[in-house]
């Protein structure tokens, strides 16, 4: 009952800044800069929660998220621009390719640990972008081009949707399991949870997401072409997961509006910005090695604030 009452607490709060931000963008109170820079700011947190999934959550070491991300962006903006059907089943489709090719990749690479599969996903993207690259039908090097479709609503919907059925995975026995794997695969396997399917079912649910937000991306932009989606790409996104803490969602949340706002604000200093860039994740990992959040979420935090000084089980 508590966690229901939570539950619709945190959504009441989400529904009331979509209204305020709504509102700001039709009164013409909030220009177009900032609202493209809240649209790109829920591209990149519905990205870093996908990959906070397969990485924080079931301990893979994955640096080819960009792949998913590319099949997502080309595939929407094929249904969109070739075929001429809706955005929404553009979205919807793209999420889907995705998660098939997180399927036919993870069942086979998951296998792997570690270093060895973060290779393997990494050549995987960096095939999702040769072949687009060699695909005359969605314009090859040149690139594709795309209708600007993508609003404040629907990059806010989908990245309440992505936030509410990664919260409801990672809180479910589902979840738990992935979390075990995580920590120790060999005594979860002896304790007869099945490994191989948790890994994959988190890959598959992780792309589909990244899926989603390729979709939101292409249609974000007036044209897509495969330079966007290489490995520097996939590097952003690892970024927002580790920066935040490893396990922490709320860190990857957090990490992703942070780093998108720097980066977006730093557009005016082309010749300085990486060095900036580079020299904030160095500061922050130099002062905080285990990310911004460690391991623990925001409502942690409030749990600990409402703990008696002196009482409690941290007070002991």
């Amino acid at each position: 009952m508590k966690k229901s009452k939570q539950f619709w607490s945190y959504i009441a709060v989400a529904i009331i800044v979509y209204v305020v931000v709504q509102v700001l963008i039709m009164n013409g109170m909030m220009n177009q800069f900032y609202s493209n820079t809240l649209i790109f700011i829920a591209i990149n947190i519905i990205l870093a929660v996908s990959l906070h999934l397969v990485i924080g959550i079931t301990g893979q070491f994955s640096i080819g998220h960009a792949g998913f991300l590319a099949i997502g962006a080309y595939v929407s903006a094929i249904i969109t621009m070739k075929l001429d059907l809706p955005f929404i089943l553009a979205i919807l489709v793209g999420g889907l390719v995705a998660a098939l090719a997180g399927l036919i990749v993870g069942i086979p690479s998951l296998r792997l640990k570690g270093d060895y599969l973060a290779i393997a996903t990494l050549g995987f993207a960096e095939i999702i972008r040769i072949v687009f690259l060699n695909i005359d039908y969605v314009g090859g090097a040149a690139g594709m081009q795309v209708s600007h479709l993508t609003t404040w609503t629907y990059s806010f919907v989908c990245l309440l949707i992505t936030v509410i059925v990664i919260v409801n995975f990672t809180n479910s026995r589902h979840g738990i399991a992935a979390i075990s794997v995580r920590e120790n695969e060999i005594a979860a396997d002896a304790m007869g949870i099945n490994t191989t399917y948790y890994k994959v079912a988190a890959f598959a649910i992780g792309s589909f997401f990244a899926g989603v937000a390729g979709a939101l991306f292409s249609h974000n932009f007036y044209i897509i072409q495969p330079g966007q989606f290489g490995f520097l790409k996939s590097f952003d996104i690892l970024i927002f997961v580790v920066l935040g803490g490893l396990g922490s969602l709320s860190g990857a949340i957090l990490s992703a509006i942070l780093l998108t706002v720097v980066s977006t604000y730093l557009q005016g200093y082309p010749e300085t910005r990486m060095i900036i860039y580079s020299l904030v994740l160095i500061l922050v990992m130099l002062y905080r090695p285990k990310g911004l959040m460690g391991t623990m979420e925001i409502t942690d935090y409030f749990k600990l604030w409402r703990t008696p000084k002196g009482g409690g089980q941290h007070g002991k």
